[in-house]
């Protein structure tokens, strides 16, 4: 290996929507023919290969995989039941990765060091330590991946009456701890206590997943923040793939059968993601819901993800309900609980919206395809996801606001904001905004679009 070449490392927070958008980042900057390494505990790397999507499979074959070698954690069920939404069963695993994982990922380090021209450490957000050994390399450079949106990072860095985007579009942001638990607080007071000492001055900028036509406004903004003056920032995103039908080299899911054979723009498409379970009441509700408005749909029933997902085991909780209803909505919906192929089915013509806790990376995939939400945060940045497509985008409608997550939210509610989605004028307004927005969004990621100039600023500038 020459010494002129640049070594990318990756080092992904050990959570799906994390360890996912590093992934695509990592793939993107592979296929630019850079030296690309994925630094993940065994587990986590385990799990961002098994579930990469859209994506060749010769492709993952061109990235470099390390194990970062931590101490062994607790893979507690998660519970459906606990005060808050949050998932803080995942919190033993975020303890023994923040504790074991920099020392393993220095030895890395310093051997790509040793044989390459430059070492770029591309790391998330939380796990500044990562920026910290790159700033001990004489030839290493770090940047942050934001995982979240940019207007998230404007909301909160704003407190008080907030900044002068929100007023304008009458936006509200919660305080940043509010849709939080208190372990996981305590914990990212811990964990991100390296960056506050350092005042960031170890990170060289941002790589940002998301794009002008989503959130210029706000990317404008950030830099007059202090944390952010003289950083560089490169707006890349959405950093997920885009599909048009079949995937290359995959064998399809049997649910992409059943959505070939539906009319087009009829399928409500519902999944919460792999941190959010819904009670057991709440999930006859929804039930009661689906099956009441007779549209068709494809349900993801399944808990959030242990800190190990593949130690699961046991039978679902859900059987007993799903035998009825499954019978009860034969050739109207399916039910998937299971890993669920989200990108094929987003860019599946049948499939007209998507219910959603609205995290970053579903949200990014619904709008790159043109498909309209319907928002039911669930903790973190999810509430104020749902505000910024809810009211500034307007290509959502709001199922059910954070503030109410204790309550179980009635079929009807949830009925009546399917009818409104798929059946009323507002809703068909809604679709076609989402169709207008998605063209927009893919426009910027293809040759001479915005987020492409970014990526390809952002490749110039490492290997420069």
């Amino acid at each position: 290996m020459a010494m002129e070449s640049v070594a990318f490392v990756a080092v992904p927070f050990p959570a799906q929507g994390h360890l996912n958008q590093l992934m695509d980042l990592s793939l993107l900057a592979a296929s630019r023919g850079l030296s690309v390494h994925y630094a993940a505990p065994a587990a986590h790397v385990r799990q961002a290969r098994s579930r990469v999507h859209g994506w060749d499979a010769k492709a993952v074959d061109s990235v470099h995989f390390h194990d970062l070698d931590v101490s062994s954690f607790e893979s507690p069920a998660p519970d459906p039941t606990a005060v808050s939404p949050f998932p803080s069963h995942l919190i033993p695993m975020f303890e023994a990765f923040t504790a074991g994982a920099r020392a393993p990922l220095a030895v890395l380090l310093a051997s790509l060091s040793a044989t390459h021209r430059r070492v770029v450490v591309v790391y998330d957000n939380i796990n500044y330590f990562a920026a910290l050994e790159a700033a001990r390399l004489g030839n290493g450079e770090a940047y942050g991946l934001q995982c979240v949106a940019m207007s998230y990072n404007v909301a909160w860095l704003s407190a008080g009456p907030g900044h002068q985007l929100l007023r304008d579009h009458g936006l509200q942001a919660l305080p940043f701890d509010a849709p939080m638990s208190k372990e996981f607080m305590e914990y990212m007071y811990r964990a991100t206590a390296v960056a506050r000492e350092d005042g960031g001055a170890a990170r060289a900028g941002l790589v940002i997943n998301t794009c002008r036509v989503l959130e210029g406004e706000f990317i404008d903004a950030i830099p007059e923040h202090p944390e952010y003056k003289g950083q560089k920032l490169f707006p890349v995103g959405p950093l997920n793939p885009l599909l048009h039908d079949a995937v290359p080299g995959e064998t399809r899911h049997e649910c992409m059968d059943w959505l070939d054979a539906q009319p087009p723009a009829s399928v409500l498409y519902v999944s919460f993601g792999t941190t959010s379970s819904l009670r057991g009441e709440q999930i006859a509700e929804m039930a009661a819901a689906l099956k009441g408005s007779k549209q068709r749909f494809i349900w993801v029933l399944r808990d959030a993800d242990r800190a190990d997902i593949f130690a699961d085991s046991g039978e679902s909780r859900h059987a007993k309900l799903l035998s009825e209803f499954t019978k009860e909505t034969e050739g109207t919906g399916l039910v998937i609980t299971g890993w669920a192929p989200q990108l094929e089915i987003l860019a599946h013509g049948a499939t007209a919206a998507f219910m959603s806790h609205c995290g970053w990376n579903s949200a990014l995939e619904s709008l790159s395809h043109g498909k309209p939400m319907l928002a039911w945060p669930m903790h973190s940045d999810q509430p104020w996801n749902a505000e910024l497509l809810c009211k500034y985008l307007r290509v959502a409608i709001l199922v059910r606001p954070w503030e109410k997550h204790n309550e179980v939210v009635p079929a009807e509610g949830i009925q009546e904001v399917i009818e409104e989605a798929m059946l009323s004028e507002n809703g068909t307004a809604v679709r076609q905004r989402a169709r207008v927005l998605g063209d927009a969004i893919r426009a910027s990621m293809a040759e001479g679009g915005s987020s492409r100039k970014g990526l390809d600023d952002f490749i110039a500038y490492i290997t420069r």
